[in-house]
């Protein structure tokens, strides 16, 4: 589990065989390998990978076959990414951005960014060959307001496509956007989703309740009655 806030950046190369180096920046090393253990999650651009091997300011992880299937990791073929880096959240410690699982929904790419005066507005939407996975794992929780983790950055949907779901827009800080990879990122790159957890577990829960009873018995004095209004 991780809290969407970024500690640093690193670089991530492939060494083959699903197996990844991930080389963190001087700058970060402090924050991420000063107690960084063989077994220890961290959120690389919002993927969740274990610890393999422990390397001189660095590490190695493994990607699975689903993580390769649903992420930018599978689909990149530059030889080495600046990657964004978080270790994973510790009983106690503080929560400035959201519950972030590390399991990315899927994978959405920018449409632009717009220097305002005191943020970066930044649009996101699918690739066009990408639009099945969206439509099923990202469409359904883009709300005004909601909680969405790109590159394994904690953002607030700001505006969005509240009909079908095909488009949000972020307002990012000065802060944020010059110590993330956001910055880097040019139109139609892509990145990692990951939706708001606590929104994927409610939408269950009523899909679950709902889908057992006859149409005519919902109501919205039904729905009062059980919480959700």
């Amino acid at each position: 589990m991780f809290t969407g806030l970024v500690q640093g950046v690193g670089k991530i190369r492939s060494l083959g065989n699903d197996l990844y180096q991930i080389d963190i920046d001087s700058q970060a090393q402090h924050l991420i390998c000063h107690d960084l253990e063989i077994g220890d999650s961290v959120a690389v651009d919002g993927i969740c990978l274990t610890v393999e091997k422990i390397l001189q300011g660095g590490f190695t992880a493994t990607a699975s076959p689903e993580t390769l299937q649903r992420t930018t990791l599978g689909k990149s073929t530059i030889k080495q990414k600046k990657v964004n880096l978080e270790t994973s959240l510790r009983v106690g410690s503080k929560i400035g951005g959201h519950f972030v699982s590390g399991h990315v929904d899927g994978i959405g790419c920018l449409i632009e960014s717009v220097n305002k005066q005191q943020s970066w507005e930044m649009t996101f939407s699918f690739p066009s060959e990408l639009k099945r996975q969206w439509q099923e794992y990202i469409a359904p929780y883009i709300v005004s307001k909601a909680s969405i983790a790109v590159n394994g950055i904690s953002l607030t949907i700001a505006r969005c496509d509240s009909q079908s779901g095909e488009w949000f827009t972020v307002a990012v800080i000065p802060h944020t956007y010059a110590q993330t990879n956001l910055s880097l990122l040019q139109a139609g790159d892509w990145v990692n989703l990951e939706s708001d957890i606590l929104g994927k577990y409610v939408d269950r829960l009523i899909s679950h309740r709902l889908g057992k009873l006859p149409q005519e018995d919902i109501s919205l004095d039904f729905l009062a009655t059980h919480g959700y209004l």
